[in-house]
């Protein structure tokens, strides 16, 4: 459905004022109350620094504050109560995780996340309370850094959060003229500092304890920063929104090699409240962004889509993103066989992934390392999933790695016959194989075997047309209820979750020399999409015709 700026322009000026505006007001007033009293006594302020030592949550809640004069037009101050959103909460335990396990870091986000924000003040409490702490910041240009009286950069958030801290909070003889410096901001009191750098600057400025590399994707000459970065921390965090395929920022995200945080757009409250609206449930922040925005930058910038820019993708982002819980906005029950699949990995980066499905709707999704483990384990483990969310029949990767699931699972169904435990019809998925159909026609007037390379490459685009339904579906154009995919937000793991609507965007297209459709799932860089793979063959169009004849010979 198609809407207009002036329609949903109101919608999000009545959230603000009736919402929004109510929640910054209680909070300022609880804030003022909260500082009454630990402002009473010597002792009551000594509890509280104490406190705020221990607890970086607490300290951010209690007295952390942020600048957005976005909202004055409806009320809403300009300088406004950091108040940690869920997501946020758990990007500074991780920021925590980080340090007390000397390891990097890497942070995808929607725009506008207040990531800088959240990672910088991490950095404040920490020159306020940790003895010696040495902070870094860098970005692409010395502007974003450091540029006094510019909000945008990095020392001007951190010092406008300093600067709103109670004064018996701030270092004993600090002076902005002595300790506050360009690029250099000092704690007398405990020697902590904060160091920002620029370009190809980067990381050459010393030692420091963390070091944030800030919109990650941007910086140009990637390779020589990460050199230099390698020397100057232990923990370095890298911290972008998307920016096409062909850099390392795109490489390190899918390496393997980092923790990954994602902080998606759907998790922040202010942006995901919905109203029902012309007989649909829609997020207006969100639709305010699809009619401004450009498509790739929609893409990229909002939705974390790494592939939005990049040409002959299978499965176009928007189209992923229509997905989500489409049976919900369709009003559609989830009905027919429950099927499971099995995408093996071996003992390296890669993951074993399980998929399983209620009809169209996709409602689990579970990945786990092979390392330390055989494929006995492997399936194993996926036929326990079947049998605990009762999909009866369950598809796996049969080659290479995953040719020993069928002697293994046949083994693992006797020892569950003995003990009248029930039982997982296990069918294989050769990608390798020829075409289902090969007389068949998924594409019009093009036989299945003079379009495809393979059975793997039938299934890919099998699983295209399905997300193309969906998206044309919820556009209002006419649809077969079994011909679509949904996937459930609520009923799998998050994190399964984020990383899948990722991963299913990943894989591209391209025609061999005879003309035949080939599917490359890992472009360069990438690893291999797991938990894409595992829903491909979940979804993989010789499943009806298997299940057919199962139901006939029972």
């Amino acid at each position: 459905m198609i809407y207009t700026l002036d329609e949903i322009a109101p919608l999000i000026k009545e959230w603000t004022i009736n919402v929004r505006l109510p929640e910054v007001r209680d909070e300022m007033v609880r804030r003022y109350y909260y500082r009454q009293l630990t402002d009473a006594t010597p002792a009551s302020r000594q509890a509280e620094l104490d406190k705020c030592k221990a607890d970086p949550v607490h300290w951010f809640n209690q007295w952390v504050w942020t600048y957005d004069p976005r909202g004055m037009a409806f009320g809403l101050p300009a300088n406004l109560p950091f108040v940690l959103r869920p997501k946020q909460v758990e990007l500074v335990h991780w920021l925590a995780e980080r340090e007390s396990t000397q390891t990097h870091g890497y942070i995808d986000k929607s725009r506008d996340e207040g990531m800088s924000y959240v990672v910088l003040g991490f950095f404040l409490h920490h020159w306020l309370f940790v003895d010696g702490f040495a902070a870094g910041v860098g970005s692409r240009k010395e502007d974003l850094v450091d540029k006094k009286g510019d909000p945008k950069t990095l020392l001007h958030k951190f010092r406008d959060m300093f600067s709103k801290l109670p004064d018996w909070m701030k270092p004993n003889g600090f002076s902005q003229r002595e300790h506050d410096n360009y690029l250099r901001i000092v704690n007398p009191a405990n020697g902590a500092t904060i160091t920002g750098e620029a370009g190809d600057n980067i990381g050459r400025g010393g030692r420091t304890s963390m070091y944030l590399l800030d919109e990650w994707a941007f910086v140009p000459n990637q390779e020589s920063t990460d050199a230099a970065i390698s020397q100057n921390t232990n923990v370095h965090i890298k911290g972008t929104t998307p920016n096409g395929v062909g850099n390392k920022a795109y490489q390190d995200r899918f390496s393997g090699k980092y923790a990954v945080f994602t902080m998606p757009w759907r998790e922040n409250p202010d942006k995901s409240w919905s109203v029902e609206y012309r007989g649909q449930l829609i997020h207006p922040w969100y639709v305010k962004q699809q009619i401004t925005l450009d498509d790739v930058v929609l893409a990229q910038e909002v939705d974390i889509n790494y592939a939005a820019s990049v040409e002959g993708v299978l499965i176009p982002h928007e189209w992923v993103m229509a997905a989500v819980d489409a049976h919900i906005k369709l009003d559609i029950a989830a009905t027919g066989q429950r099927f499971g699949a099995l995408d093996v990995a071996d003992e390296g980066k890669d993951q074993n992934s399980f998929a399983g499905r209620h009809g169209i709707v996709l409602q689990k999704l579970k990945s786990w390392s092979g390392k330390g483990d055989d494929i006995f384990g492997t399936t194993q483990q996926a036929m326990d999933l079947c049998v605990e969310n009762d999909f009866s029949q369950m598809y796996y990767d049969a080659d290479g790695l995953g040719a020993g699931v069928r002697g293994d699972a046949r083994v693992i169904n006797e020892q569950r016959r003995e003990k009248g435990w029930p039982e997982v019809t296990v069918e294989p998925f050769r990608g390798s194989a020829s075409v289902h159909d090969p007389e068949g026609e998924m594409v019009e007037s093009r036989k299945n075997q003079d379009y495809f390379a393979n059975l793997k490459a039938q299934a890919w685009w099998s699983l295209r047309l399905r997300f193309q339904a969906t998206y044309r579906a919820l556009k209002g154009m006419d649809y077969n209820p079994d011909d679509l995919i949904s996937i459930s937000s609520t009923d799998m793991d998050k994190s399964e979750y984020e990383q899948l609507l990722v991963e299913l965007s990943q894989p591209t297209y391209s025609k061999n020399g005879v003309g035949k459709l080939l599917v490359n799932k890992q472009p360069d860089g990438t690893k291999s999409p797991n938990r894409a793979d595992s829903v491909m063959i979940c979804y993989n169009p010789a499943i009806s015709n298997l299940s057919v004849w199962e139901a006939l010979g029972s």
